[in-house]
């Protein structure tokens, strides 16, 4: 029997103008070349210690991170059939106002381009079905730190226009006060209208006292806000969206959290009981109506997860609260977790996933191939 589809639907890249843009800042984020050695990004404050010495500080950013031969080549090795990329954190979060625009447009048309050059060059006929040849799209960049959000609708309504983009990413910070924020009305609304899928991927984890401060960060790594940090800041900022209404008042709403939820599926019970045992809730002084609508409810009709939690358990638990296998679409995380070892070409942290989606739906072919690609075939009209 032929192989299923796989789609990658969680992978990223740093475009070359988005790197230029990094290497001419000097503040956070940034990019620092060694005289010896490899590029590192400076995303967070917390990475720019003037202790740590400048040439050790943020993580080191080879080819796998802008070079979309190298991704191709990734694919090729994995079996992934199809790529939708998108930038990586700390996406344009962090640019002043005045530039947002600018830089949205150009990126967004960089990724647009990529994929339509290298799609035209291997399909040239466009008869050709995804199975079997490495295939582009991608999810576009807001500019969230825009001066009204009225550029952010008119992004997302130009979006909507290029043939391979099919979404936005964004972070948890939303426009800097979270996605509970009032303001972001009129984004919810112009996702809704387009019905461009929202990636939603974390970013700044938890404070380092979180983990017993920076000792015990610097002890252990990045393992602490990684492995838990990230999943946590997923988990907090959907529930708050949750608490604010958003899904009640934008039910059409359609969000594709990273890391299978982070920790979303299995506190879905625990967060509807607070809420139900709430009773009210206080703003400004006065009580004003809870969610109107169940978590279960939001998780199977607004939420896809991507299947990135590397196990069985979690698998499991995400197609519980999706109420089927329909809403899981497997991913990679490339190209963060590389291989631990030189020259190994197999990169553990996708075998994994694969090792985990075939063991949790073990003799279900139909639903390893809907996990695999199909439900993002669908999803997001990739055919």
């Amino acid at each position: 029997m032929s192989r299923p589809l796989v789609v990658d639907i969680h992978t990223h890249v740093y475009p070359p103008s988005y790197m230029a843009m990094l290497r001419a800042r000097k503040t956070v984020p940034y990019i620092h070349d060694p005289v010896n050695g490899e590029p590192r990004l400076i995303i967070l404050s917390s990475d720019d210690d003037p202790a740590i010495p400048i040439d050790q500080r943020g993580r080191p950013v080879d080819s796998s991170y802008s070079d979309i031969n190298v991704k191709l080549n990734f694919m090729q090795q994995h079996g992934i059939d199809c790529s939708v990329i998108s930038l990586a954190n700390p996406w344009l979060d962090f640019l002043e106002p005045p530039e947002a625009q600018k830089w949205a447009e150009q990126i967004n048309n960089d990724l647009e381009v990529t994929c339509a050059k290298h799609n035209a060059s291997t399909n040239p006929d466009k008869t050709l079905p995804l199975q079997g040849r490495s295939t582009l799209f991608a999810f576009a960049a807001l500019p969230l730190s825009a001066p009204s959000p009225q550029i952010i609708v008119d992004e997302i309504k130009r979006l909507k226009t290029l043939p391979h983009i099919r979404g936005v990413i964004m972070g948890t910070s939303g426009l800097g006060s979270g996605l509970d924020d009032d303001r972001l009305g009129p984004i919810w609304a112009a996702l809704e209208e387009t019905q461009l899928l929202l990636f939603l991927h974390p970013h700044y984890g938890l404070p380092s006292e979180a983990f017993g401060g920076a000792e015990a960060t610097g002890r252990y790594g990045h393992v602490l806000p990684l492995a838990l940090g990230f999943p946590l800041e997923t988990t907090i900022a959907v529930t708050r969206m949750l608490l604010a209404r958003v899904f009640d008042e934008f039910p059409r709403l359609q969000i594709l959290l990273a890391h299978s939820g982070g920790t979303l599926p299995f506190l879905a019970g625990r967060i509807e009981s607070c809420i139900l045992h709430e009773r009210k809730f206080v703003q400004n002084g006065g009580d004003v109506p809870g969610p109107q609508r169940s978590i279960w409810g939001v998780l199977k009709t607004n939420i896809f997860l991507d299947a990135v939690v590397y196990g069985v358990a979690g698998l499991k638990a995400a197609v519980t609260v999706g109420g089927g296998t329909d809403r899981l679409m497997f991913g990679t995380d490339h190209p963060f977790f590389p291989p631990l070892n030189e020259g190994e070409k197999e990169w553990l942290s996708v075998t994994t996933n694969y090792k985990a989606i075939d063991e949790t739906f073990e003799g279900e072919k139909d639903t390893v191939a809907a996990v695999l690609g199909g439900n993002a075939a669908r999803v997001l009209n990739l055919e």
